[in-house]
């Protein structure tokens, strides 16, 4: 896209500039050096922008961007790290009509970037935070976003929204690791001395799927399972991730206590489990009142209503929400494909959205 181009779109081009290069700094969670990168870039981009540069603070040895209040009326939430191993999606940075792709793109680089540029004449109490394990829990970052949100008055998570749409609903969330211990023997000449861990892992994802409820939106995913370590040998170890969601914190309880009580099918195998509830339930009565405000402040714009929506993907609002906190999530990046190859921004987005976050700080901080 030419200079020309992006003259169209006013400050389009600093706002662009300042997205392309956290996308191009890969930062995925795992990483720690790249985490690091990632958040002394996103300071010095904060010193061009608000005249001062970020704390850069280490949180239980991850680091924090911190911009602003130390203990904020109005607390913005963002993180910084992605779901993308370095190198693993290319091109790194592409641009083609309004469509701009990269790895965290949309979730959520362009909504930090959104955020940071709403900061500017900003006059009070507000700071932007922006984690670097959201991604993997939100355990190093957890208790200061609990601390921080119970005394704040908003909370503003600057999360990709849904179709434009900002969120008042996320489900709660668990994560499980299931391993199962069995016997190794030769799969041609013995089989029969051995114990498999794999025929007992199956018995146990069909379990899984007999805890799932649609009707409550319950649902129990194994995704990530390795097993065996040859091809003629009985697996003696098969391991299992298992993602588990649900509007209601009483289903996750159930969950809970189900994953936690399971017995082997097959003599001689062991079940260890570990993990647990992650974060809870992110419900409406939590983000009610700022999503009314919301949309008046986007009437005053002369926007089109912003709309809301409840989600399946938990965000660290929840943990906002947790410790009493007024919420609103979703008010990030206009695009789609989170943690898919299809991850994309629009272009003539950005610069409406961060305008309309200007506004509703402004109006929060009155």
């Amino acid at each position: 896209m030419t200079s020309e181009n992006l003259a169209s779109y006013g400050r389009i081009d600093p706002m662009l500039s300042a997205i392309e290069a956290l996308v191009r700094c890969e930062s995925p969670s795992e990483d720690i050096e790249a985490c690091r990168n990632v958040v002394a870039l996103a300071s010095d981009i904060a010193t061009r922008v608000l005249g001062t540069p970020a704390q850069i603070k280490e949180i239980e040895g991850r680091p924090v961007f911190w911009w602003g209040a130390q203990e904020p009326q109005v607390l913005i939430l963002a993180h910084l790290d992605t779901v993308w191993p370095i190198g693993s999606y290319l091109p790194l940075w592409d641009i083609s009509g309004d469509v701009v792709r990269g790895p965290g793109v949309f979730d959520m680089k362009a909504g930090f970037v959104q955020a940071l540029f709403a900061l500017k004449g900003i006059e009070g109490s507000v700071a932007l935070i922006a984690t670097t394990d959201e991604e993997i829990g939100s355990f190093s970052s957890r208790e200061l976003i609990k601390d921080l949100s119970s005394k704040a008055q908003a909370v503003l998570v600057v999360e990709s929204s849904l179709d434009g749409k900002v969120k008042t609903g996320r489900k709660g969330t668990s994560m499980y690791q299931i391993h199962v211990h069995g016997l190794a023997s030769h799969a041609g000449l013995e089989p029969e001395k051995g114990v498999n861990a794999t025929v007992e892992m199956a018995h146990i994802v069909l379990k899984l799927a007999a805890l799932e409820d649609s009707k409550l939106g319950t649902t129990v995913v194994p995704t990530l399972m390795h097993s065996g370590n040859s091809a003629n040998t009985i697996p003696d170890l098969a391991t299992l991730e298992i993602d588990a969601r649900s509007f209601s914190h009483d289903e996750l309880l159930r969950i809970d206590a189900a994953v936690k009580a399971l017995t082997p099918t097959l003599a001689g195998a062991r079940i260890e489990v570990t993990g647990g509830l992650n974060r809870p339930p992110l419900q409406p009565a939590s983000t009610k009142a700022l999503y009314e405000r919301a949309e008046k402040v986007a009437a005053e714009l002369g926007m089109a209503p912003l709309g809301c929506a409840e989600v399946g993907g938990a965000s660290d609002g929840n943990f906002a929400a947790a410790a009493g906190a007024q919420v609103l999530d979703g008010l990030g990046a206009v695009g789609g494909g989170a943690h898919a190859p299809s991850e994309w921004l629009s272009l003539k987005s950005i610069e409406e959205r961060s305008n309309f976050m200007h506004a509703f700080i402004k109006d929060l901080l009155k």
